[in-house]
């Protein structure tokens, strides 16, 4: 395989129509700027894992995931079921286009933005990043598994907000509506759940509505997250009021989340383990995970992949 050329992983929008302009317009770019590449479409999510590992294993180094937060998880968490050989000469890039892009939105990559992201992925300016991962038992098998990150861990309110935007955007059709949408039925549905862990010295054993793991800035809840300082930082929103619910996603939207009184941060280095979570939905990167159960155990593989970031 020519060490130039990339392979391109296309992961369309789900429940949008006409996705093959979106493609259209981005070959047309890579086709002007001469990028010589081979690309596959993703039939659907599940298919973004095997192909990311068929390319690593037929020789390319440069994998671009045109897609969303959701197809990068997926494309890392491919990559990282390979020999460590092969995970240290691949790259990966990103071209957003997908329902969430927050972790492209942290390095300044926008989907209105196509042919300054390509110009900065011909550069190849490559720096390696921080890995998180969550390990839990499956809760059908009993087994042990292990689910990696980029960006973010959600464990209650944020990840059934997820949950229920896909139902949703069924419904509503568009990103923004479909989100409030489902922030409105939470507020009706107020789930805490009672959680028990330990983040350094500190064990929490009460209700709360949710506990994200920031790799990244995660939505605005983890705003000091950078995903290269071998750190985790952490936000526990513990069970307010709805009046102090409101203002929280207030805060959220301005990125002021941690000043609300009810929300704790942390900063580790360290493992943080979960003992109870009482059945609380899991998501990594804005994917749900199924069939997760503590004991589980969160943390950091620092400098782990290699990815490509604008010049």
């Amino acid at each position: 395989m020519e060490i130039n050329r990339w392979g391109i992983i296309y992961c369309p929008k789900q429940g949008v129509r006409r996705t093959h302009k979106r493609w259209e317009r981005i070959k047309e770019l890579l086709d002007a700027k001469g990028v010589d590449f081979d690309f596959v479409q993703s039939e659907g999510p599940r298919s973004v894992e095997r192909l990311m590992k068929m390319l690593c294993q037929n020789g390319y180094e440069t994998i671009i995931i045109v897609g969303g937060d959701s197809a990068l998880n997926r494309a890392v968490n491919g990559l990282l079921t390979l020999d460590e050989g092969v995970r240290k000469k691949v790259a990966i890039g990103i071209i957003p286009n997908g329902r969430g892009n927050d972790f492209a939105a942290f390095w300044g990559l926008r989907e209105d933005a196509d042919e300054r992201t390509i110009d900065s992925l011909i550069q190849r300016r490559v720096r390696k990043i921080d890995v998180g991962y969550i390990r839990g038992i499956n809760s059908e098998t009993g087994e042990e598994k292990t689910r990696y990150f980029v960006n973010c861990l959600n464990i209650g309110l944020v990840a059934n907000i997820m949950k229920l935007k896909y139902k949703t955007r069924q419904i509503l059709g568009l990103a923004t509506l479909s989100y409030f949408a489902s922030m409105i039925l939470m507020l009706v549905q107020r789930l805490e759940k009672k959680m028990r862990l330990h983040i350094n010295e500190d064990s929490i054993d009460k209700k709360l509505m949710n506990v994200c793991v920031g790799n990244g800035h995660s939505y605005g809840q983890t705003p000091s997250a950078v995903p290269y300082n071998g750190c985790l930082d952490v936000s526990i929103i513990a069970q307010p009021g709805v009046k102090q619910l409101v203002e929280g996603l207030g805060l959220l939207f301005t990125g002021k989340l941690l000043n609300h009184k009810d929300v704790k941060a942390y900063r580790t280095t360290r493992p943080i383990h979960i003992e109870e979570t009482q059945n609380a939905t899991v998501s990594t990167d804005g994917r749900v995970l199924k069939n997760f159960q503590p004991p589980m155990v969160v943390g950091l593989l620092p400098e782990h992949i290699n990815f490509i970031i604008p010049s």
